[in-house]
């Protein structure tokens, strides 16, 4: 009889264990579902409020995009097609005018381009990009001093610009004024010991490399960084100036503006190797 009682407690109490597990199960399912239904939205990350909140790029910034892409891909014609569309919202967009003004100039409508840099500066007078790219029109065409102009004022509007120095420099040589130009190329140098190696900024155009005599122009470029103390741009100038011709190059060797780097073996090696018009041998008149 003992036996069976203690069965039945046992059997009883097992039962009771098991109702509560269950009993704890629903609740704890419960509060969760609760839970869930009161939670607040995730937590966003700062580059997700960002998207959200960025705003749709306007008619007029989707022209000039699809236009600097073409421009991009030298789809020159295409890109003159993009900025009118911008043009078409607002006729005196300084910016897209310069664009506009860029484009003509890669296609060589030169006229056009000279116009369209026109309305740009008549449109917002500082803008110094269109002043720089009208000035390397003229460049183009050989108007140096009409040129020097241009790159002035772009410089007036900002003079933190080393390729417009570059251009000016350029310009300046273009007109044989040599002292002005090698103070250009040194500001130029200054504000970017790279330049001579750009292809231009955002919206203005790095004017042709080409100079009257480049001789003459590499001699003087060799001299100038001969005075910095850089020998290895010495080197590469001069070296440029013997190739082109420059009978003159070994002066470098008295010249005491060479003095620092003179000793150098790149600008030695430079020196040693005979120009090309050395090598030919003379040539006698026929008898």
């Amino acid at each position: 009889m003992i036996r069976s009682t203690l069965r039945f407690l046992a059997l009883a109490r097992l039962a009771l264990t098991r109702s509560l597990l269950v009993a704890l199960l629903f609740d704890l399912s419960f509060a969760a579902g609760a839970l869930a239904q009161q939670s607040p939205d995730p937590v966003q990350s700062p580059s997700d409020a960002a998207n959200q909140t960025t705003r749709a790029a306007t008619p007029r910034e989707l022209a000039l995009t699809r236009g600097d892409i073409q421009m991009a891909r030298k789809d020159y014609t295409e890109a003159v097609a993009q900025y009118q569309i911008a043009l078409q919202i607002n006729a005196k967009d300084a910016a897209a005018l310069n664009k506009l003004g860029i484009a003509y100039q890669q296609l060589g409508q030169l006229d056009k381009a000279e116009h369209s840099y026109r309305l740009a500066l008549a449109a917002d007078r500082k803008l110094s990009s269109a002043s720089n790219n009208w000035g390397t029109l003229d460049y183009q065409r050989g108007r140096y001093g009409k040129a020097i102009k241009h790159y002035t004022r772009a410089l007036a509007a900002d003079q933190k610009q080393p390729v417009v120095y570059s251009n000016l420099g350029y310009a300046y040589y273009g007109n044989k004024q040599y002292p002005e130009a090698m103070v250009a190329f040194g500001k130029a140098l200054a504000l970017d010991p790279d330049v001579f190696a750009r292809k231009g900024g955002v919206g203005s155009v790095l004017q042709s490399r080409t100079a009257p005599d480049p001789a003459l122009f590499n001699f003087l470029l060799a001299k100038f960084y001969a005075k910095a103390g850089d020998a290895e741009h010495a080197a590469h100038y001069l070296k440029l100036s013997r190739d082109y011709g420059y009978k003159e190059f070994r002066s470098a060797e008295k010249d005491p503006a060479f003095a620092s780097v003179i000793k150098d073996p790149r600008v030695q090696e430079v020196l040693k190797v005979p120009p090309s018009y050395e090598d030919q041998p003379q040539k006698t008149a026929p008898n």
